[in-house]
């Protein structure tokens, strides 16, 4: 069964719940295309016993809890955890991490919102979101508005369309082939700077820029180790005293 046999069969047995499912799959496994599954939502909605509304409500349900589910993901990690991580990377340093702080501080609702256009981009901009503690209410609203759009487009398309839905679908691949090609080339843009930035330094016998700040955090690693191993001795030391001091009120 491939995946659009599985996806009518699906929201033929669970309706609405179906589309709710299959859309929240589709935003934490972005293999799975929405270009495909709305529109077969579209399609199932013009049937016998289904409402188109309620498909699109489901749609955009999915949608948010998706994004809820990578949201959190991105929170628990936190800014403190990925500004750690940040220093420790090669090639980028604590002054890229606070660049994109200061990215997503300016443009973060921006992209959030049109990142939703964006196959690949759709599923994975909630995790920044996260990571940079970005206002959950602000961060559902957009999430919320952004599929909407997209969402109602499928499905109308879906709907009015029918089974004929699938003359578009040479096109919605052209579509996300190009966006997944664009990604690429930028991610790739982004590697090379980095590296020609780091030869640079290296061929200019310039320090690492974080040398101070792995330097304070190897220290308070090594301080955490020591008062782990001085506290059994510590309790030791307090249970002698407690003894002593039963012993003296005897």
């Amino acid at each position: 069964m491939n995946i659009v046999d599985w996806a009518v069969s699906t929201m033929d047995a669970l309706g609405p719940l179906g589309v709710f499912l299959l859309i929240f799959l589709e935003n934490i496994f972005p293999p799975i295309p929405s270009e495909v599954i709305l529109p077969l939502a579209g399609v199932t909605s013009a049937g016998p016993n289904q409402s188109f509304w309620l498909m699109l409500l489901a749609s955009i349900a999915g949608s948010v809890v998706g994004a809820w589910l990578l949201y959190g993901i991105g929170r628990l990690l936190g800014p403190e955890r990925l500004r750690v991580i940040f220093i420790r990377l090669p090639l980028v340093h604590v002054e890229d991490y606070d660049k994109t702080v200061a990215f997503m501080d300016e443009h973060g609702y921006k992209a959030i919102f049109f990142g939703r256009f964006v196959p690949g981009i759709r599923s994975l901009i909630s995790i920044p979101a996260g990571l940079y503690a970005m206002p959950i209410g602000m961060f559902t609203l957009l999430t919320a508005i952004g599929s909407g759009i997209w969402n109602t487009l499928f499905i109308t398309i879906g709907y009015f369309m029918g089974s004929n839905w699938t003359v578009i679908e040479p096109y919605t691949d052209i579509f996300s082939n190009v966006a997944y090609a664009v990604i690429l080339l930028v991610v790739l843009w982004f590697a090379v700077k980095l590296v020609l930035r780091e030869k640079k330094r290296r061929e200019l016998g310039l320090p690492d820029p974080d040398a101070e700040e792995i330097a304070e955090l190897d220290q308070e690693k090594a301080e955490e180790k020591a008062e782990e191993k001085a506290e059994p001795g510590q309790g030791a030391t307090g249970s002698a005293d407690s003894s002593e001091e039963r012993a003296e009120e005897r």
